[in-house]
């Protein structure tokens, strides 16, 4: 994700660039971090887990909204906005008082790791997500081989993680009460690897 790290500016100064830019930049407590571009297989699968999250709310006929990779949450605690690959908000879209575009209230989050971005994603962006009170569920999905991790909060400081292995295996979404197969996640993802291991959590 991050590139390069700029001047420190306030939350207003930041929203204003972003108004006018055609490249997304996310915010971290006074500075502001350019996201550097995807690969194919980012893309791919963004777009394979947004269609099987709108799959599966319409299925299960949930009052919950699927949202791509284009919109930031604001998460106040780390006084930091972030663009997570896909997520989902049940009931009203709550937006962060300052600006309509930034929602509040995720209930879950997906991220597609690169070798960039994976110990970020695992580590300081999950321990900001964490602190959002209505996130239940962090989803990180491999973009090199099918390997798909999911956090759950099962309750307050506890998060259980369970790790699906295989284009033949599915992961359990306990927020949306659905299952969703590896092979929808990686349809037509290029030159996977296959994992050089095998567990079952």
């Amino acid at each position: 994700m991050a590139e390069k790290k700029l001047e420190r500016y306030s939350v207003g100064a930041y929203l204003g660039l972003e108004a006018q830019s055609d490249v997304k930049s996310e915010y971290d407590n006074g500075a502001i971090v350019a996201m550097s571009g995807g690969t194919l297989n980012h893309g791919i699968i963004g777009n394979n887990i947004n269609t099987c999250l709108n799959n599966a709310i319409k299925t299960q006929g949930l009052d919950c909204t699927a949202i791509n990779g284009d919109v930031r949450i604001f998460i106040a605690n780390a006084n930091a906005f972030v663009y997570p690959d896909a997520m989902v908000i049940c009931g009203p879209i709550e937006a962060f008082e300052a600006d309509e575009n930034s929602v509040v209230n995720p209930v879950l989050i997906v991220e597609v790791l690169s070798k960039s971005t994976e110990s970020y994603d695992r580590g300081d962006k999950f321990h900001k997500y964490c602190s959002l009170p209505s996130l239940r569920e962090y989803i990180l999905i491999d973009q090199y081989k099918p390997v798909i991790d999911i956090l759950y909060r099962e309750k307050a400081g506890y998060w259980k993680m369970t790790t699906s292995i295989g284009l033949e295996k599915s992961v359990y979404l306990n927020t949306i009460d659905s299952e969703i197969s590896l092979e929808d996640i990686y349809r037509n993802a290029q030159g996977l690897l296959q994992p050089e291991f095998r567990l079952e959590l």
